[in-house]
């Protein structure tokens, strides 16, 4: 299938999730969407500059997070994030299927995500996942347990388990992982830490015996994941939200790790590993807009009628077609489709215009043309 169609799918399976009230307020969209422009800006593929800047849209439109992941038997954004390995392979060399997160130097936790680091010395040898339990971290956070060194929610089998990996690693303290909360259905990140304590990973870094959707580790190595399994104990209480006997567990594991080795010997025995880093990129403003040989647009939302109207001219002002439908993605790839938008910038400019006329029939606003793509006619009709 060609790549074009591909990307086409997931914007598709990403436009239905975000029409949806509950996908707006699922962490899976919102990782979804994250991880998707974090890898399209990295890759910085011609034929998919209209999909970022659908996504960057979307990503304005979420709404607060109420829930890590619903276990939906159909995931929108999980099978957008399965087409989108199918679609751009070189994204796992390139950065990975999901995410671009920043690896500071110099500091702990070495990656950026939403957790609480509670110690940095070598009393506290546990790390806590509440995994799909959010509000649990911030209790256990706020008690502030003498043994806890970091806690944090784990939502994804994937970039959630890469994320707690390289923190893990570049700190020799931590000697537990101690899983805890409620297992989302869909993902099951629970498990799938188990697994991969257990089995590992095979050669395409799929953590082995993992019933999640899609347990592939694509921003660690083989090696990080080695010295993970050796340093650290994974510890099975999943299902528990019972602070009181979470606190007792994390005391009675810093005893049993106290116990059984000095510090010293801990130190000799478990150093920080270097992890791999991806590039971060400074996004800036394009130094030339080119037009657009193939013609204009103008675009005209009909509230009455519930349709979006879309004129295409030639640059000597002759009207060529009328594009008229009742949704932003019909129109779009309509016009894609038959070749009447062939520079991609121009291409990205209609999909966010559209969208925008669509919104303005839907919450009654008023639409008003951007011309800020150098056009000297759209938005100005």
């Amino acid at each position: 299938m060609a790549k074009k169609t591909l990307i086409g799918k997931i914007q598709s399976e990403l436009q239905q999730g975000m029409r949806l009230a509950k996908c707006r307020k699922c962490g899976c969209m919102k990782e979804a969407l994250e991880n998707v422009h974090s890898s399209l800006s990295l890759l910085k593929t011609q034929s998919s500059s209209d999909l970022l800047k659908n996504i960057e849209h979307w990503l304005k439109q979420m709404e607060p997070i109420k829930y890590a992941c619903l276990g939906c038997e159909y995931c929108f954004p999980a099978v957008a994030i399965n087409i989108f390995d199918q679609a751009l392979p070189k994204a796992k060399q390139a950065q990975s299927l999901s995410c671009v997160f920043e690896a500071k130097e110099q500091s702990w936790p070495t990656v950026a995500g939403e957790y609480f680091a509670l110690c940095g010395g070598s009393s506290c040898p546990v790390a806590v996942s509440t995994l799909a339990s959010v509000n649990l971290a911030e209790t256990l956070a706020s008690i502030k347990p003498k043994e806890l060194c970091i806690v944090g929610k784990t939502e994804t089998e994937n970039i959630g388990i890469d994320k707690v990996i390289k923190n893990i690693i570049t700190n020799p303290a931590i000697r537990f992982l101690l899983l805890v909360g409620k297992d989302s259905k869909g993902h099951q990140p629970g498990k799938t830490f188990l697994a991969l304590w257990e089995n590992g990973v095979d050669g395409s870094m799929k953590v082995v015996g993992s019933p999640g959707k899609r347990p592939i580790l694509r921003n660690v190595s083989w090696e990080e994941v080695d010295a993970f399994r050796k340093q650290v104990q994974v510890i099975d209480l999943i299902g528990c939200e019972d602070v009181n006997r979470i606190v007792g567990k994390l005391k009675e594991l810093s005893q049993d790790f106290t116990s059984s080795c000095s510090c010293n010997e801990c130190a000799e025995e478990t150093k920080p590993t270097q992890i791999s880093t991806a590039p971060v990129i400074q996004a800036k403003e394009p130094a030339k807009v080119e037009m657009d040989t193939a013609g204009y647009f103008v675009i005209i939302p009909i509230p009455d009628k519930r349709v979006i109207t879309v004129e295409h001219y030639s640059y000597d002002n002759r009207l060529l077609r009328i594009i008229e439908g009742k949704d932003a993605r019909s129109i779009y790839w309509t016009i894609i489709e038959n070749g009447w938008a062939t520079q991609l910038s121009h291409a990205a400019y209609l999909g966010k215009e559209l969208e925008k006329a669509e919104l303005s029939i839907k919450y009654g606003f008023k639409y008003v043309q951007d011309g800020a793509t150098g056009n000297p006619y759209e938005g100005n009709v």
